[in-house]
């Protein structure tokens, strides 16, 4: 078993190690990569605005990675005062580590319908929710925030960009080097590597391959691709990838 693992960087290049480790054959490839949100100027001012009724919402490691970089360069900080949530478990060590702030999350799934079934979420009429995020996603959470009563506002701390690659070269690449199992971690990305390698490799290969997804959401769309052979991990973070790979 060859293993192509096209999460970003650093998380991708962690999960390899770690299967090379277990003496797995596995190879990166990130489909896409980061760079600072159109709003994370705003930040401090939305932060500033929030009381201790009020929640911040953080959905990734790198919505706090940028956050905290920004705040950092300003001598400034989270504030303690408002109610923390995050996606999941990863997501809420990240910023209780750079932190030290309590920070509440779903015990199941990496999924805004875990999160939104806190019992902290049920009532909040009124309150401020700011969600931290990169350039779109989760509009699940923030729709069904307002439907509560919640007056929501995003500030987008960074920003996904695909990365550029010669389809036809990569196809051959990974399919010379035996590639029989894929571990794609989002929607945007799974579209991506389908729409870069060109049909015959597509047909031959690449949906013939094993797919390792992180939602039944994904699973859900791969089928809907081509793929037949797949895999839904019991959550998004490496931990999890790396026993639905074992």
């Amino acid at each position: 078993m060859s293993i192509l693992v096209t999460r970003p960087s650093p998380a991708g290049e962690e999960l390899v190690r770690r299967l090379r480790t277990l003496g797995l054959v596995a190879w990166n490839f990130p489909l896409i990569e980061f760079t600072p949100g159109r709003e994370l100027g705003l930040l401090p001012a939305h932060l500033a605005a929030l009381t201790a009724d009020d929640m911040v919402f953080v959905l990734s490691q790198h919505a706090v990675s940028f956050a905290h970089a920004y705040l950092q360069q300003r001598a400034l900080h989270f504030p303690v005062e408002p109610h923390y949530f995050a996606i999941g478990r990863t997501t809420a060590l990240a910023l209780h580590t750079v932190s030290g702030i309590d920070v509440r999350y779903p015990f199941d799934r990496e999924v805004s319908e875990m999160l939104l079934q806190l019992p902290e979420l049920q009532s909040v009429q009124g309150k401020h929710a700011l969600i931290l995020r990169g350039n779109g996603g989760r509009e699940l959470l923030a729709e069904t925030l307002t439907a509560r009563g919640a007056i929501v506002e995003f500030c987008e701390c960074y920003q996904r960009s695909a990365k550029q690659y010669d389809g036809a070269e990569e196809a051959m690449r990974w399919h010379t080097r035996g590639v029989t199992t894929l571990v794609v971690t989002s929607g945007e990305m799974l579209q991506q590597l389908y729409s870069l390698i060109p049909p015959w490799y597509r047909e031959n290969w690449l949906l013939r391959c094993r797919l390792v997804v992180v939602s039944e959401r994904l699973a859900h769309l791969a089928r809907d691709l081509g793929w037949q052979d797949i895999q839904v991990a019991d959550n998004a973070d490496n931990d999890a990838l790396l026993r639905a790979l074992q």
